[in-house]
């Protein structure tokens, strides 16, 4: 068998191209704005410095692990990419909204939501879907943790180091914050498991088969 008959090959939905590309070119704009005009971008004392090298690593990692990795073997993962790349872009145009500081729960909201969002798209590309409940789960509750400390450590030392007004409930904010990351990668894990079962996302790449011996 050729390399050309065991590549699996998938079209992603146009609409879902069309909203990866704007909330990547989206992402881009965002942190500009918040680099050259902090206060415009409602980011001062919110580890701007900090997104703005980690959002844009995040945003694009997907586009390199596929070009180093898959691209022989399997088309664009889109729907994955778009996953990794909403979580950076949401949070960065809820700040430029100044959504945080007027919605008392928006912060919890987007916890929540985003490491859901980021843990669907590891597992749509790390895991076939004839995976089991149980291996999904672990695999969600193994990077949703994982991301949520490192993040929630980088996250709590930036607000230290600075000036910023969210240094005296940095801590108490850090312990719920893990909560709710934790919650939104369980759950996650749950809905791609149920989606597969229901024969949906079946072609989101990559999806490789194991290839014969």
């Amino acid at each position: 068998m050729t390399d050309t008959q065991l590549a699996t090959r998938h079209v992603a939905p146009p609409v879902v191209r069309s909203m990866d590309l704007t909330a990547k070119a989206g992402l881009v704009f965002l942190l500009a704005v918040a680099l050259m005009f902090p206060d415009l971008g409602h980011m001062r004392g919110k580890a701007a410095g900090l997104r703005a090298v980690t959002y844009p690593l995040l945003a694009f990692s997907v586009p390199v692990l596929w070009f180093v990795f898959w691209r022989d073997r399997a088309s664009f993962p889109w729907v994955a990419d778009l996953l990794v790349t909403i979580t950076c872009f949401t949070d960065t145009l809820g700040n430029r909204m100044n959504m945080y500081d007027t919605i008392s729960w928006f912060d919890d909201w987007m916890h929540f939501m985003n490491t859901g969002f980021l843990t669907a798209g590891v597992i749509l590309l790390t895991m076939h879907r004839t995976s089991s409940l149980k291996a999904t789960l672990e695999r969600a509750l193994a990077f949703g943790a994982t991301s949520a400390i490192a993040w929630e450590i980088a996250e709590y030392y930036a607000f230290l180091s600075s000036l910023s007004s969210e240094r005296r409930g940095a801590y108490t904010d850090t312990l719920s914050d893990l909560a709710l990351n934790v919650t939104g990668a369980l759950v996650a894990a749950v809905v791609v498991h149920t989606m597969w079962r229901a024969g949906r996302l079946a072609l989101a790449a990559p999806q490789l088969e194991p290839v014969p011996a």
